[in-house]
Formats: structure tokens, C-alpha cells, sequence
């Protein structure tokens, strides 16, 4: 495991992001003694134009907070949405360890690149966790959302599903969202097709078809969204029977952010680099 790190000067603008800075080595992450204060956990989100985006990523660390009280809880932004994560890690201060989680649902650009440059140009000794998906957690809310919206309990002989994701030209995106899928069709027991709302194919309406040209009449569209947005708008607007909700603030997805916490702690340990994803 390697660490990717960079240093640059800090740019104002809500627009902001990880180019256009330089790569820096850096030492080994410090791990917290017994007894010392918990590192700082900070929820990193990508950001989005709709105000709904915001509200509701507020309303998931709220739920984070609520399960454990004791740790300290931050928010910072990839783009688009204040605070930014180069804002909030300049306001951890220095010395105060921290563990960034993505609000991401699969290993991408923004994962392997973007987060851990951005912590890079910080003296704050941080850490990066794994993204969100795939993981059990991230198919039990999956599974929740599509019963709420309408999925039988009796499993439909004509029925499938279609996995809405963002998309990534990454290889590693697009392979965790598949594990995903793979994982959600052995609970429902039909065909989950994995689809992506851009940078990938197929897309919904593809996944649709595809799935209606092998015979299936109910397909149902699985919002594999962390909050409402364009394009979790735009899948849903394909679906041709039920679709789910975004997956926000089920109770599944605050104990996966502190699972991810937890995890990256022991994983990492005393032989870590600061900012170092967690494979």
C-alpha cells in the first residue's frame, strides 16, 4: 500500500477541487494512544446543486452523531456544496488526527486521487477509509429502499432489477458497483443488472431494455445514491415500473460511515501513511 499525497496553495470558489497541485512524500500516520481523544471523522460528500443533497448528507451526520456521541463529526465537500474538505481540514488544526470516509459508494477517481491530494496539502495526520460499497451494509439499504417503494415479498417470476449508479471511467468503480449487484441479486433473488447515469454503459434506459428484451415485465430501478440529485432524478425518471429511494438516511448507512471509521483505525495502524486509502 502506497500513499498519495500533494501539497498546493488553498483557492476559494464553491467549484473547487484536487487539480493543479503538486505530489509530496510524507511520514508515517500516528496512531492514537489508549486514552487519547478518538480521531476526528470526516464524512467526505461530493457535493451537488440540489439544495436537497445538502439537507439530507446533514441529516446522515446527525445520525452518525446520534450513535455515538462521543466522536467528533465533520463535513467537507469534494465540490459544489460549503464546507469544502480542504476548508474543513484546515479548521481541524494541525496536530488533530482525523479519518476521512467517502460518502461514495465504490472506489473511484475521487477516492484514489481527489480526497487523498486534497488531505495531502494539510500537516493534519489523516487518513483515508475505504468507500462505502460494495459492503452488506450498503445491500441492506438497497434491499430496504426497494420494498418500501413497492418490491413484493413474493419473489416475481418476470421481475429484475436495475442498479442505478453514478458511473465512473475507472475500472475499480465499475467493478465494485458490480460486486454490489452481484450481492443484491442473491437477496432478491432475480437478475440485478448494474447501469450507470454517466462516464459508463450500460445506461438505465440500456440496462431496461436489455432486461425486457430477455423476457422480464416488472423491472424496478435501485437508486445506488447516497442523496437526491440530477442523476439519481434522471434514473428515476427510466424506470418502467417501481424505483427506490435514494439510500440517505437509512439506519444502514450511518452504521456503514462508522464501520468504514472503525475499520480504517484498525487496518491502517501505526504503519500507515497519512492519507493512504484503505484497499
Amino acid at each position: 500500500m502506497t500513499a498519495t499525497t500533494r501539497t498546493g496553495p488553498r483557492t476559494g470558489g464553491t467549484t473547487r477541487t484536487a487539480a493543479g497541485t503538486k505530489a509530496r512524500a510524507t511520514g508515517p500516520a500516528r496512531t492514537a494512544l489508549p486514552g487519547a481523544t478518538a480521531p476526528a471523522l470526516v464524512v467526505v460528500a461530493h457535493g451537488s446543486r440540489d439544495p436537497r443533497a445538502l439537507s439530507t448528507v446533514r441529516a446522515l451526520l446527525g445520525d452518525v452523531r446520534a450513535l455515538r456521541p462521543a466522536l467528533p463529526v465533520h463535513l467537507g465537500h469534494i465540490e459544489l456544496n460549503e464546507p469544502l474538505l480542504p476548508d474543513t481540514l484546515g479548521a481541524l488544526g494541525d496536530a488533530a488526527p482525523a479519518v476521512l470516509v467517502p460518502l461514495l459508494l465504490s472506489r473511484g477517481h475521487h477516492v484514489t486521487r481527489d480526497i487523498p491530494e486534497m488531505a495531502g496539502a494539510f500537516p493534519a495526520r489523516t487518513r483515508v477509509a475505504a468507500p462505502l460499497g460494495p459492503h452488506p451494509l450498503l445491500v441492506d439499504a438497497l434491499h430496504a429502499r426497494l420494498l418500501e417503494a413497492g418490491w413484493p415479498s413474493r419473489v416475481p417470476a418476470d421481475g429484475a432489477v436495475v442498479l442505478a449508479s453514478a458511473g465512473s471511467r475507472d475500472p475499480q468503480s465499475r467493478a465494485g458497483t458490480a460486486r454490489t449487484a452481484t450481492h443484491l441479486a442473491a437477496r432478491l433473488g432475480v437478475p440485478v443488472l448494474p447501469a450507470y447515469a454517466s462516464a459508463a454503459a450500460p445506461t438505465v434506459p440500456e440496462a431496461v431494455g436489455a432486461l425486457a428484451a430477455r423476457g422480464y415485465r416488472r423491472v424496478a430501478v435501485a437508486s445506488c445514491f447516497t442523496a437526491p440529485g440530477r442523476f439519481a432524478t434522471e434514473c428515476a425518471a427510466a424506470a418502467p415500473w417501481i424505483v427506490s429511494a435514494p439510500l440517505a438516511t437509512h439506519p444502514a448507512m450511518a452504521r456503514l460511515l462508522l464501520h468504514r471509521y472503525d475499520e480504517a483505525l484498525r487496518t491502517v495502524g501505526t504503519a500507515a501513511r497519512r492519507a493512504a486509502p484503505v484497499p
